[in-house]
């Protein structure tokens, strides 16, 4: 196949870690016999420094022209005194609303080689398998009315029947590929936008009478996820608690930086890793880049159909995990830079080698 790519480094490490994607996708095109075309285009800070805007037309429509984006990290400290509508950050928002990618997934596994990595006991971690669901173009982010108002801030959550019943498809879809339980998160004892959100979930699980539905309050979950995490298998919920759930949940990884994520719709799909820009270490070569080459195994897998190039990234990120040249935030005994990990990940995928170690 020949593959079209976009690439958009953005901001911090980002683009440390969309260089060792890129190395990676280069050794599964050599091994499986493809072709790679990459394009790259500005977004975040640096689009803001170079063109005034955080998300440029030109971006816009190299992501048209591509068959999939894959992202690096968008945020910078210099901007922060800046109105929403001019950080960085409002360029990540329009390229998901634009590539209309609605259902935001972060899988998260306890590699039992990072089980002591993890700040939560090893019997807490060990066996988390689970997936999260995130509805990425709505809620609060996207709301109107927003804005000032003098000393008054509005934001606004707001859902319609057709947005949370395409989002709820998704979940229970995706759990019938996998342990077949989905959990739908929401706040329905205090938001009438959440008792709508449980009334069309219940009803969507009526066409999907083998996988199992149950509700969890959003703070009950949050607390779940780091008393008994094995419980989840996938789990739905609106924009902001997908936000701050799946970041959460980042401690049964062992770090922020093994998390990659899939944003998928009914056309191209974006792929990042969870982490942020980490202006504090970038341009050190200490950036984690997992969460990026896991982001690049999705990206093979739900846009290209390519399960075993995907599966092949996977496995060779668990061989590596294994070996223990790792990065620092990992708590290795002797920690090794984002160049050396990419550099590992390509000769484990060049020649084969895998543990099949996610579990």
């Amino acid at each position: 196949m020949r593959l079209k790519i976009l690439l958009l480094p953005g901001d911090g490490v980002g683009a440390e870690v969309t260089s060792a994607a890129v190395e990676v996708l280069q050794s599964v095109a050599a091994r499986f016999g493809h072709d790679l075309e990459f394009s790259e285009g500005l977004i975040g800070g640096v689009a803001i420094q170079k063109t005034g805007s955080p998300l440029p037309e030109d971006t816009l429509n190299k992501a048209a022209a591509a068959d999939a984006t894959l992202l690096g990290a968008v945020g910078a400290p210099d901007f922060d005194s800046l109105p929403p509508e001019k950080r960085p950050e409002k360029g990540l928002l329009g390229i998901r609303k634009a590539l209309g990618v609605y259902a935001n997934l972060r899988p998260v596994k306890a590699w039992p080689s990072l089980i002591g990595s993890s700040p939560l006991k090893n019997e807490v971690v060990a066996g988390t398998d689970l997936l999260i669901v995130r509805e990425l173009t709505g809620g609060l982010y996207y709301g109107q009315p927003r804005g000032f108002e003098g000393e008054r801030a509005i934001n606004t959550m707001s859902y319609s029947r057709a947005e949370i019943e395409r989002i709820a498809r998704k979940a229970f879809e995706l759990a019938r590929g996998r342990r077949k339980k989905v959990t739908s998160v929401d706040k329905s004892n205090v938001l009438e936008n959440s008792q709508l959100w449980r009334r069309v979930v219940t009803g969507v699980s009526r066409d999907y009478p083998d996988v199992s539905l149950d509700h969890l309050l959003v703070d009950t979950c949050a607390m779940q996820l780091v008393l008994n995490p094995r419980r989840f298998d996938v789990l739905v919920m609106e924009n902001m608690f997908g936000d701050i759930l799946s970041d959460e949940a980042a401690v049964l990884a062992g770090s922020i930086g093994m998390l990659p994520s899939a944003s998928v719709g009914d056309g191209k799909g974006f792929y990042e890793p969870v982490h942020g820009s980490a202006p504090d270490i970038a341009g050190q070569n200490k950036a984690n880049p997992f969460g990026a080459i896991g982001s690049a195994a999705a990206m093979l897998d739900y846009s290209f159909g390519l399960a075993k190039e995907a599966r092949a990234i996977e496995e060779a990120i668990g061989h590596v995990l294994d070996s223990g040249r790792v990065t620092a935030d990992l708590k290795p005994s002797h920690p090794v830079g984002t160049s050396d990990v990419a550099k590992e990940v390509c000769k484990a995928v060049a020649s084969g080698q895998g543990t099949g170690a996610g579990v």
